[in-house]
């Protein structure tokens, strides 16, 4: 196990660092209710007070629920400021644009939350002269469970390099609400949906195959399969060159 004291040390240092170098005087981030965005907002809050989570519901019954509630449980213990967006109309207005230019196909239609809230946290972060955190981890990263240009989109992640197993581990080092460490991983993006019904794997086999353990040849294969079709997440936007 990583020792998180000194890892929560050195991740408050680091952002502190590209404040300085930036110039920002403040961090905006998303915050969802979620595991990833509760311990990023713990660190952002540690290392800048002047740090804002964005609440930004949009459709999904669970947003203006349970997500909320724990983002506000989250936000209350460390002393985190708030405030809320409601995205829904945003989307409505969009999706009534896109009438008689296309069809949105399904998966156009669940990436439209997470780009409408980058470009919420980004108009926050212009406006008031902060950097936006992200809030991606490693096991995601890998396979491209991320929205490109949506949760993808940041100016720096404290904790890109932690897997799922570790997310959690650093949130009981730090006492975070057993509210976060209980409820199922779910972006939320409709109603019923989880990360790993999602995926087709459970954070623990995706954990193992990243440590160099034994998970069945079909997960495997399924690891890999979604590593390769999500690689131009991963890499810098393709750009002629002259030969």
């Amino acid at each position: 196990m990583r020792d998180y004291e000194s890892e929560f040390q050195n991740r408050v240092e680091f952002i502190r660092n590209l404040l300085a170098e930036s110039g920002a005087t403040g961090v905006v981030y998303g915050n969802s209710g979620g595991k990833d965005s509760a311990l990023v907002g713990i660190l952002c809050k540690a290392a800048c007070d002047n740090t804002v989570g964005l609440l930004l519901p949009c459709t999904s019954k669970r947003n203006y629920g349970e997500d909320r509630a724990d983002a506000e449980t989250v936000a209350a213990q460390f002393h985190i400021e708030t405030r809320t967006v409601d995205l829904t109309p945003v989307k409505e207005a969009e999706m009534e644009a896109l009438k008689g230019v296309t069809v949105p196909n399904a998966q156009a239609l669940a990436n439209l939350a997470p780009r409408l809230r980058m470009l919420t946290l980004y108009a926050v972060a212009a406006s008031e002269n902060r950097l936006v955190a992200g809030t991606g981890n490693r096991s995601e990263a890998y396979v491209g469970y991320f929205t490109k240009w949506g949760d993808g989109a940041h100016d720096f992640n404290p904790i890109a390099d932690l897997t799922v197993t570790e997310v959690y581990e650093f949130l009981r080092f730090l006492n975070a609400p057993d509210c976060i460490l209980r409820k199922p991983p779910s972006a939320a993006l409709f109603d019923g949906q989880t990360d790993e019904g999602e995926m087709g794997i459970s954070y623990a086999e995706l954990d193992a195959f990243l440590a160099g353990g034994s998970i069945s040849d079909d997960k495997r294969r399924h690891v890999e399969r979604m590593h390769r079709a999500s690689e131009h997440k991963r890499t810098g936007i393709a750009v002629y060159t002259k030969k």
